[in-house]
């Protein structure tokens, strides 16, 4: 593959502390690119709180991470769900860097799912899932943009779960996933004349430092966790969705792409990208949704997304 060049952007990546959010931090890191690395978990400041309480990862070593992989990573503790604080990080930016190229917001709902009927959720958890992985995002865009306007070019990322508009099992997991691809593409519409670009991406089924834990296994053993669910020997590493990413930023005529909503697998068929360790994952072809929905569907009704943008042009 042709190594997308990044050399002299600008990144943010809100919600780099770990996941996607890391893996995307380092590939554009990879690319060249300058990367704010944001979240509230630092050595200094650990997580002791929420989901993610006790888990080791921080910002500041995401930052080590993207410099290694030959960017210049700088960490940014940052409360997104705080419009002082957004405000300021932006401010930031533009003092130092006088630019931002690319905004990826992975914020995540940062609660433990409840798999449970719609009227037997924990309404608190919920809205706090609402307002961690959904306000944050709108924040965190609504200071950053007018950065980007004023350099007439840049990349507003949603980072979701799933390309299709199946329900997700869950009434607060599914709102969350669907408003930040739907908001991608009001972000679009809006910002589309100022050429600033916005889409949504999903990973597929991520090799995560939660998810690796989970399954008992690493990174140098993860297939050992095929044995307990098949799909996992389809993974990903969050690098894979992090050269998505760096691919789009990269591309000239992303502006193109604005306002849709695509894979990580999709785009790497596109622009040709391997996951880091040489493979080609591709969840698209490997999962069948459609005997998934036949199985998890109860009313047989389903919405599908609609490409009607891409055929219009």
């Amino acid at each position: 593959m042709n190594q997308p060049s990044l050399k002299g952007q600008v990144a943010l990546v809100a919600g780099a502390t770990r996941g996607a959010g890391r893996g995307i931090a380092c590939m554009l890191g990879e690319a060249g690119a300058t990367v704010y690395c944001s979240g509230r978990g630092t050595r200094e400041h650990p997580t002791t709180t929420g989901y993610y309480a006790g888990r080791p990862e921080t910002i500041d070593e995401t930052a080590e991470m993207v410099t290694r992989y030959g960017g210049v990573g700088i960490a940014a503790r940052t409360d997104h769900l705080v419009p002082e604080q957004v405000e300021a990080l932006i401010e930031r930016v533009r003092r130092e860097q006088g630019r931002l190229d690319v905004l990826v917001n992975d914020i995540s709902e940062g609660e433990e799912h409840e798999w449970k009927p719609f009227w037997k959720l924990d309404l608190d958890k919920g809205f706090r899932m609402l307002r961690n992985a959904l306000h944050s995002h709108i924040i965190t865009s609504r200071y950053a943009a007018p950065l980007m306007i004023e350099g007439g070019r840049g990349l507003i990322v949603e980072i979701g779960d799933g390309d299709t508009l199946d329900y997700r099992q869950n009434l607060f997991y599914d709102l969350v996933k669907i408003s930040v691809s739907r908001f991608a593409h009001a972000m679009a519409e809006e910002l589309h004349k100022h050429g600033v670009a916005a889409v949504a991406v999903t990973p597929g089924f991520m090799r995560t430092e939660a998810m690796l834990d989970h399954f008992g296994v690493t990174e140098a053993n993860w297939r050992d966790g095929g044995k307990k669910d098949p799909n996992f020997l389809n993974s990903e590493t969050p690098f894979f969705v992090g050269r998505a990413i760096a691919a789009l930023a990269a591309d000239p005529h992303v502006l193109k792409k604005s306002g849709s909503l695509y894979s990580s697998w999709e785009l790497s068929r596109e622009y040709g990208f391997d996951d880091i360790d040489g493979s080609r994952p591709d969840w698209g072809r490997n999962f069948d949704i459609e005997a998934y929905f036949r199985k998890s569907s109860k009313t047989k009704v389903r919405w599908q997304i609609s490409r009607w943008q891409e055929e219009l042009r």
